[in-house]
């Protein structure tokens, strides 16, 4: 299985408020966001490097301040490949009551699925002879977007290209061809959504870890990108040139280094 751990690590970091906007609309409109906001990453390891709960694919914690004046912390958990339920919202309350008990501040707990997720909420808790425990978090599954491609297609937010790139992912494991071709119509459609030139480059980076191609079909792609580049008479050819030779020359690295050491 493809690991996004890192893929989806950046592109939530690079437009954070785009991701809320898209998935988590009712967070997104309780932020004030001229105050800005402030990644939490130290703090985040501080409190879940311990709890051995399963592999979580991305996480984020953030100080935001809410349209009220009133300072919060959100907790953002990405799950890309969906574990046992159970676990991971176990998982979420861990993490949620242990950054509360740490540094004594409100947490707003949202995650992301890879998988279909019965609900719009994830829950876990506890009672016992009147005394109850537990928490209820929203929940958005990724799978549930197939059926709104043209709303995606449509769509100019970062995440709607981030989120046809899983499923893509996931409807083209076994076909490189049916792979490529996913992969080709993503990327010319970010130069239609009108993105800045290196948003485009941090999502073109996206759908290339995730929509992964065999090399000799990977050489065609940047060919017919940089051949679309032209037609369209985008400046960004030199920069998908200079990445695509980056490869060659990792490329030819590897295996130079490799014949060397097979002669020594």
């Amino acid at each position: 299985m493809t690991d996004y751990d890192s893929p989806w690590k950046t592109v939530l970091e690079r437009f954070f408020p785009a991701f809320l906007e898209f998935y988590f609309p009712m967070a997104h409109a309780g932020i004030d966001w001229t105050r800005g906001y402030t990644f939490l990453d130290k703090e985040l390891q501080k409190v879940v490097r311990d709890a051995r709960l399963g592999r979580r694919w991305a996480d984020a914690l953030v100080r935001v301040t809410g349209r009220d004046g009133v300072e919060d912390w959100v907790l953002v958990h990405v799950e890309v490949q969906g574990e046992n339920q159970a676990e991971f919202a176990q998982r979420m309350f861990v993490y949620n009551y242990r950054l509360y008990d740490r540094y004594a501040r409100p947490v707003v707990s949202l995650a992301v699925v890879g998988e279909p997720w019965a609900g719009s909420y994830g829950h876990f808790g506890y009672e016992r002879w009147e005394c109850q425990m537990g928490l209820r978090f929203p929940v958005v599954s990724l799978p549930s977007y197939r059926a709104r491609w043209a709303e995606l297609d449509a769509s100019p937010n970062p995440f709607a290209v981030v989120t046809q790139a899983h499923l893509q992912a996931r409807a083209t494991a076994g076909s490189d061809t049916a792979r490529y071709q996913a992969k080709l119509t993503l990327a010319r459609s970010l130069y239609r959504r009108g993105y800045h030139r290196s948003d485009i480059l941090e999502l073109f980076r996206f759908i290339d870890w995730v929509l992964a191609l065999p090399e000799h079909l990977e050489n065609q792609l940047w060919a017919d990108v940089q051949q679309f580049e032209e037609e369209k008479r985008m400046r960004y050819v030199s920069s998908f040139e200079r990445i695509a030779r980056k490869r060659g020359m990792e490329q030819g690295i590897e295996k130079g280094m490799e014949k060397g050491m097979e002669k020594g």
